[in-house]
């Protein structure tokens, strides 16, 4: 079996975590206009960091799905 093939299923949960990662990106920017405390803003804006390049992976991830179902016709 290929390594670089995701199945229809991983790439169901990777599509369900994606929209999990976006729904955690927006409640923290949301809550970033909230805080005063400056720790704790510095921690939002770093789950933030980690939220975008989290969610660029998975995209990745995703085209890459795309492109191998595509080949295989599924």
């Amino acid at each position: 079996m290929n390594s670089n093939k995701i199945t229809l299923q991983e790439t169901m949960q990777l599509h369900q975590l994606l929209n999990e990662k976006n729904i955690r990106v927006i409640k923290a920017k949301l809550v970033q206009g909230l805080v005063f405390d400056q720790d704790l803003r510095a921690l939002l804006e770093k789950e933030v960091q980690h939220s975008y390049h989290t969610i660029s992976s998975f995209t990745n991830l995703l085209l890459k799905a795309k492109e191998s179902l595509q080949k295989n016709k599924i």
